[in-house]
């Protein structure tokens, strides 16, 4: 079936909410529909619709619009975690792979033996198109210092810039990072996983679970009440009970991720007042659904989310 739906302008986007039932000032509506695109709001209004399209008794867009403007929040609190988590997951990487093998010991795949020669030669490549795009002033100096000494033929003949590991690792994007991680050797994530004290299965979970939470914030998706694709796995009961009692922490829901963050926040940086940050916008939002992101009743006994 083809689909044949046209355009609508904001008047009458704003004009068709309103005849299913949206309690709004339509001029607030457009003004909103103007700057929020329909089909981006529309992910927020869905928990009011019914069967039918229209919407519950009572449902108002100022109501919707708290949920907006909530999880807009959310995301950069989020977002300012997954930062630290980043830069340290990129610290341990580089620092044990480069201590392993030396500054240019990456570029050879005996670096990645969980990896295919294929699949390293499709990493190298990577790197070698962050490193040129790159615009970082260390990376000009380095190649007017040392470039003659440290290059790369690639495809086509083209010869390219090898930067030492430690400097590659402020250039390459998460999950450049997390395709490096995985073809590192058991000992190496070992290492890293003993950082954070969790097993090495948890953290690689985690550390995927992290990379799509980030592009759902980077590009501004909607985060509160998603149903996780990728879900993270839980630390075994018999060795870490304070996942499980007296509050199970969900794998498919934010709560399990805003778990994980602040479990690794404790350990990466425990000056932090991200918690407090975090719970200042849940009290400024006292309507927004827990459950729907995953919360118990009894979330704050929960041992990781006290001091």
């Amino acid at each position: 079936m083809e689909y044949h739906k046209p355009p609508l302008s904001y008047e009458k986007q704003a004009e068709l909410l309103i005849q299913r039932g949206l309690i709004a000032d339509k001029g607030v509506l457009v003004e909103r529909l103007e700057n929020v695109n329909y089909y981006r709001l529309s992910g927020y209004l869905f928990p009011y619709r019914q069967a039918d399209d229209s919407f519950k008794a009572e449902t108002t867009f100022e109501e919707v619009w708290k949920h907006y403007t909530f999880d807009r929040r959310l995301r950069l609190i989020v977002m300012d975690a997954i930062e630290r988590i980043e830069v340290s997951v990129k610290t341990q990487l580089i620092y044990n792979v480069s201590h392993k093998t030396q500054a240019f010991g990456y570029m050879e795949s005996e670096c990645f033996p969980m990896m295919s020669v294929s699949e390293h030669e499709s990493l190298v490549k990577k790197i070698v198109e962050e490193v040129s795009r790159s615009k970082e002033r260390f990376v000009g100096h380095f190649k007017n210092k040392y470039g003659n000494a440290h290059r790369f033929t690639g495809v086509a003949g083209a010869e390219h810039i090898i930067l030492p590991l430690w400097m590659v690792g402020e250039i390459l994007s998460f999950g450049t990072v997390l395709t490096a991680y995985r073809g590192v050797s058991n000992e190496i994530k070992g290492n890293i996983a003993k950082r954070y004290h969790i097993p090495v299965p948890v953290l690689t979970s985690w550390l995927q679970t992290v990379n799509v939470i980030r592009n759902i914030c980077a590009h501004h998706g909607r985060l509160w009440n998603r149903e996780l694709g990728v879900k993270p796995y839980i630390p075994r009961k018999n060795k870490y009970p304070e996942w499980h009692d007296p509050v199970a922490i969900p794998r498919n829901r934010v709560f399990g991720v805003l778990t994980i963050l602040r479990y690794l926040l404790k350990i990466i940086a425990p000056q932090s007042n991200w918690k407090k940050r975090f719970m200042a916008l849940l009290d400024e939002y006292p309507n927004i659904s827990r459950w729907s992101m995953g919360f118990s009743d009894n979330w704050q006994e929960s041992p990781l989310w006290k001091e």
